[in-house]
């Protein structure tokens, strides 16, 4: 894992799978205390909280950044989380850390608030002080303080919800809450926040600007306009494009219409961050899978036909097939110029 890039919840947990499991069978030992969140650009849900402000609650510090998948899957926990153990004395914030220069925009944020059904407070940490007040890496990330301000536990990347919820408890318990007994929260995931179908899940994020690309197939990657030819095959996790392209240290943009970008994966659901270069424009695409249109595998952002349109900058989800699971060329092919795609994720 390295820091600023997304979590893989497959290595988080060979990273901290033997801590976690100790700390089932041990007291919650005090990691130090809740960093201060100043250095936040703004807030939104809330005006400016400390820790001095929250002492006598017990404080869930959530770092996301809105087109994360691995956050988008944990998002329906801490959402629950923050609605049932409201009453309680939990609070939690969630500190938004961007990956993605667009993600500093707060105008990008205000909608995946509304996406994502966040209403706790949120500090925007567009600098990186809170992350680095934190010495937090990754995204998701979840530090729970208790009430005197002491941070009592850590989870890095997906999973361990129970043993988070259970911590939430027993902080609260410490702090003399009367507590609503030991029911983990239910909750019914759509969309992206459904977990990953791990057993099939074969490929990993795949970066597409100069900087990261991994896998490409075709002429060599440089940062002014240039015609592709898509590759006459590709083996698995491969890409190559097709048609006028400019790649960018982060980014590949489309520069005419009816440029096409190939991939070979296998996993359940294929997911791309992207969006209009220019913004308040819109950018009209078809998705194929084996050269044919989606069907009933299409993901929310598409339909039946593969159709969709890039809106705003954020994750598309374009695909959710059903089993058997198997290796698929996906091609998404862009009916209109200035389209900016950043990286591919599944799941």
């Amino acid at each position: 894992m390295t820091s600023h890039l997304l979590m893989s919840a497959a290595l988080a947990a060979a990273i901290v799978a033997a801590p976690i499991q100790s700390l089932a069978q041990t007291r919650l030992s005090v990691e130090g205390a809740l960093p201060a969140f100043t250095g936040a650009t703004t807030w939104l849900n809330s005006g400016p909280l400390s820790p001095q402000g929250l002492r006598g609650k017990v404080v869930l510090v959530d770092f996301w950044t809105y087109t994360c998948i691995n956050w988008q899957r944990t998002q329906p926990y801490v959402r629950a989380w923050a609605q049932k153990y409201k009453d309680e004395g939990l609070v939690v914030v969630g500190v938004h850390t961007p990956e993605f220069e667009f993600e500093k925009n707060v105008d990008n944020i205000r909608p995946a608030l509304a996406m994502f059904r966040v209403e706790y407070p949120v500090a925007v940490d567009s600098g990186f002080m809170i992350w680095n007040a934190f010495n937090n890496r990754y995204w998701p990330a979840v530090y729970i303080a208790d009430a005197s301000g002491n941070i009592r536990y850590h989870h890095f990347g997906e999973g361990e919800y129970e043993r988070t919820e259970e911590v939430i408890q027993e902080l609260l318990r410490e702090a003399g809450a009367p507590g609503k007994g030991n029911a983990n929260v239910r909750i019914d995931p759509r969309g992206s926040e459904v977990e990953a179908d791990w057993n099939n899940l074969k490929s990993p994020e795949s970066y597409l600007g100069r900087d990261q690309a991994k896998g490409f197939v075709g002429s060599p990657l440089v940062g002014k306009t240039r015609q592709y030819a898509a590759p006459r095959s590709l083996s698995l996790n491969q890409w190559g494009l097709s048609g006028d392209w400019t790649i960018n240290p982060g980014a590949i943009v489309l520069d005419k219409a009816n440029g096409r970008l190939v991939y070979r994966f296998h996993a359940r659901d294929v997911h791309l961050v992207m969006g209009p270069a220019v913004r308040g424009s819109t950018v009209r695409y078809r998705v194929t899978i084996d050269g044919a249109p989606p069907g009933d595998g299409h993901g929310t952002d598409v339909d039946a036909q593969g159709n969709g349109v890039v809106s705003e900058q954020r994750l598309y989800q374009l695909v959710r097939q059903a089993k058997p699971i198997k290796d698929r060329l996906f091609e998404i092919e862009f009916l209109d110029s200035g389209v900016e795609a950043y990286v591919f994720t599944f799941g």
